[in-house]
């Protein structure tokens, strides 16, 4: 088993990689809907998927790892219990959007089937860190997309919970609790594309009005280390390709991609999020592929 340090060391994910194709539902232009498509009920019903499956990876990790293989990785009997009260309040946070948005007047999305791929606690826990930095970067991104002040409020009680869970997930990784004075907002389809790859398939009406972005394919994933040069499968893939982006606290980083390289900035911290775009931006409108996740720290 590898070492709980080892486990939290760079991660690359070049998803998504979905057993089944999830069919797109046509997006809801309810008075008020942003002009991306998505009313307020549609990012509510966002938030629940999310919330579904982080709920649902805590509950089959603790059913699949007892005690002592957290223990092992030398985590005390307190922070394993607070790791499984993270687990308890993602699961309240499901009660909570489903109750919402059954109120407003709409239908939930359910539960969907997973692959989370366990093979270890450290590899649970290694991958718990990088989805609770995904969580909030959902909820920083879907913010201002949000028009009732009144659904506004109520996300940001989730959002802030989310936050605790990260900055505990981390000290208890002995890591840098507060690696920066900011979070990093992702929009939706990238948050998406990063829940992805643990989607098998979706009961009918339960799927999001979103698609995936295509996987960054990459020669050589391993190299994904400050001063180290990416390489493109293909470098002529993805069409119009320009730079590689690298979302971080504290602002996104550009690097040219030239002849299908590009070199990754030094100086990130905590979980990053890179990118392949068409201009040095990360609004959904111009990432062409990814992202994909990185934890220097």
């Amino acid at each position: 088993m590898p070492s709980f340090k080892q486990a939290l060391k760079w991660i690359f994910v070049l998803g998504p990689v979905v057993t089944h194709a999830l069919p797109v539902k046509e997006a809801r232009q309810e008075s008020g809907a942003p002009s991306g498509g998505l009313s307020d009920i549609d990012i509510l019903n966002f938030a629940l998927t999310a919330e579904h499956l982080e709920s649902e990876f805590y509950r089959q990790g603790f059913a699949k790892f007892p005690d002592s293989d957290f223990m092992a990785l030398g985590l005390s009997a307190a922070s394993i219990a607070s790791l499984k009260m993270v687990g308890q309040t993602e699961a309240t946070h499901v009660s909570f959007l489903t109750s919402a948005i059954a109120a407003a007047g709409a239908q939930p999305v359910q539960q969907c089937t997973y692959n989370f791929g366990f093979t270890d606690a450290a590899t649970m826990v290694a991958t718990a860190k990088v989805l609770e930095a995904i969580g909030v970067s959902a909820y920083l991104g879907a913010a201002p997309l949000i028009n009732s002040s009144a659904i506004l409020g109520q996300a940001a009680t989730i959002a802030t919970v989310e936050a605790r869970h990260q900055t505990f997930i981390r000290s208890a990784a002995s890591k840098e609790p507060i690696p920066a004075a900011f979070d990093t907002p992702l929009q939706p389809r990238a948050v998406f594309t990063l829940a992805a790859p643990f989607i098998q398939s979706c009961p009918p009406g339960s799927n999001l009005a979103i698609t995936p972005f295509p996987s960054i394919a990459l020669q050589n994933p391993a190299a994904a280390i400050p001063g180290n040069d990416l390489i493109l499968a293909d470098a002529n893939q993805p069409g119009g390709a320009q730079f590689c982006a690298f979302a971080a606290p504290g602002g996104a980083q550009f690097a040219p991609l030239t002849g299908g390289k590009c070199t990754v900035p030094q100086g990130l911290q905590g979980e990053v999020y890179m990118m392949v775009t068409k201009s040095q931006s990360i609004e959904d409108s111009e990432i062409l592929a990814g992202p994909a996740v990185l934890s220097p720290s």
